[in-house]
């Protein structure tokens, strides 16, 4: 094996590190309810913070906020927000924090129905947090955007 194709210890423990932290979010966030809100986010960061040893009081969760840092937070958040139905071949990106939820397809090529669209906000438990009535839905491209109901937008 060339030293092309050797990866350094540095760049295996960042890929172990990412791999860790991608599957501690992926198998968790269902576990923080209400689904889909700023506060299931937070529930998920405080439970994430004792378990690393720190307490509940707010100089602890401030500490383990900066040491986490702004990038791992981002792609943390973005996991945790994030789901993908291969059987459905979609991807929903749906942060509450933004003024839409995003559903695209997983292939590029490939269209998006709105029956698709229907079943994975049902199966997600989606359907009941963002704007059913489609005709306020809006196609850009190959997404689908729809808006959060206005009740649900002060998460």
């Amino acid at each position: 094996m060339s030293s092309m194709e050797n990866p350094s210890k540095t760049s295996l423990q960042a890929k172990v590190f990412d791999f860790a932290v991608t599957e501690l979010v992926r198998q968790n966030r269902d576990s923080f309810h209400p689904l889909w809100t700023i506060d299931s986010w937070a529930k998920f960061l405080i439970w994430t913070s004792l378990n690393c040893g720190l307490s509940a009081e707010r100089d602890s969760l401030e500490l383990f906020g900066d040491a986490l840092g702004p990038a791992l937070t981002r792609r943390m958040r973005a996991l945790f927000f994030e789901r993908v139905l291969e059987d459905l071949e979609l991807k929903i990106l749906a942060d509450p924090a933004e003024t839409h939820a995003l559903l695209m397809p997983l292939i590029a090529s490939q269209g998006i129905t709105h029956e698709k669209v229907l079943k994975a906000l049902d199966r997600v438990g989606l359907f009941d947090r963002v704007e059913p009535d489609q005709k306020d839905w809006q196609e850009l491209d190959a997404l689908i955007a729809i808006p959060w109901k206005i009740s649900d937008s002060s998460f």
